[in-house]
């Protein structure tokens, strides 16, 4: 029986049940699969028409295995996690705290700074391959990546701010620079992002939710599937997925997810998928646009490889999906003053 960590259900009218230690996934009387709970760390139901039995879900939250469900679009609709995981109250009352004590602050620049590195690194790592076999999208990209860090000069700027120093200024204050920063750095990032791609797939630059055009589809629907990650691990650290820092508070809205999401977008999906664009997989979608069965299928087993894969961090190589849970964990002990520093992760190229 193979050891399956990420259980992925997407095919309607699927049964998920439970038999001795294992869930077992059947249709009609057919056995599709099954994963020993033993080895499991998540199971996502990305598709209509599965079913769960009772004794499926309470062997999954006895075991701290969260349940994900995505959307057709790969965007989370539901989490299901045992009660217990909830209930770390000195971490919770720390996290509030922190919007208004500087800690929140520190937080949210670190998170943009984060993303604008990782955002000019993968351009760096890509140009690297293109130097001698396409010099002018080497220099488009270079030019790229150095004006993306000038937005980072620009966000290490506003941390050094005299009011910030002092702790006069709040989220509140800097909320909209920090985030004007962040989309000009956006703006040339994409725009270099589709000068990697074949004309042949019509990139018209990044749309968000509902888009149609196969690129932008992969990259939401993985960002989905990052999404449940990101969400797991700040409620394993303790951590209140809905109780942000540089994304606004709204009914609903998981700010901390959105915020804490920046560090791992380039790493994780953006660079899955343009191995998936690069190495010319089928991506097939249905009549109405959105990516076919097999095609979400693909590409969530990509993302859940790239976590899988070991990377430098701390002097050591870990898991990227293992750096993704230390991180949560730092940024639970910085809050709770139990570490001096919170230092985002930013990936090698």
């Amino acid at each position: 029986m193979p050891i399956i960590q990420h259980l992925i259900v997407d095919e309607y009218g699927a049964f998920v049940g439970k038999h001795s230690e294992r869930l077992v996934v059947s249709k009609g009387r057919q056995k599709l699969l099954q994963a020993p709970l033993l080895h499991l760390e998540s199971v996502t139901i990305a598709g209509r028409g599965v079913s769960f039995s009772a004794d499926a879900v309470a062997a999954c939250a006895e075991r701290g295995i969260p349940i994900h469900f995505l959307d057709t679009l790969g965007m989370p609709t539901a989490s299901l996690y045992s009660a217990g995981l909830t209930g770390t109250v000195r971490t919770r009352r720390a996290q509030l705290t922190a919007y208004t004590n500087g800690l929140g602050l520190h937080l949210a620049l670190s998170f943009s700074m984060a993303k604008l590195q990782n955002q000019a690194n993968l351009l760096k790592y890509h140009a690297k391959y293109r130097k001698q076999t396409a010099p002018e999208v080497y220099a488009a990209l270079r030019d790229a990546a150095v004006a993306i860090e000038d937005g980072l000069n620009d966000l290490a700027t506003v941390r050094q701010y005299p009011e910030v120093q002092r702790g006069e200024y709040g989220l509140e204050d800097l909320r909209a620079e920090v985030m004007g920063i962040e989309g000009n750095a956006a703006r040339v990032y994409w725009d270099a992002f589709g000068q990697l791609l074949s004309d042949a797939y019509g990139f018209p630059g990044r749309l968000g939710r509902g888009a149609r055009d196969p690129v932008n589809s992969l990259l939401n629907y993985g960002y989905g599937v990052l999404y449940t990650q990101v969400e797991r691990a700040l409620v394993l650290a303790g951590l209140d997925p809905y109780a942000g820092f540089l994304h606004s508070d709204r009914p609903g809205k998981p700010s901390l997810v959105l915020d804490f999401i920046e560090e791992f977008r380039q790493p994780v999906v953006d660079r899955t998928v343009l191995r998936i664009l690069g190495r010319r997989r089928a991506v097939r979608q249905e009549d109405d646009g959105l990516l076919d069965g097999d095609t979400r299928k693909m590409l969530v087993a990509q993302v859940f490889e790239r976590l899988e894969s070991r990377v430098p961090y701390e002097g050591k190589k870990h898991t990227l999906g293992g750096v993704l849970q230390m991180q949560a964990r730092h940024m639970a002990t910085y809050l709770r003053l139990e570490r001096a520093e919170y230092s985002p992760y930013v990936f090698a190229w």
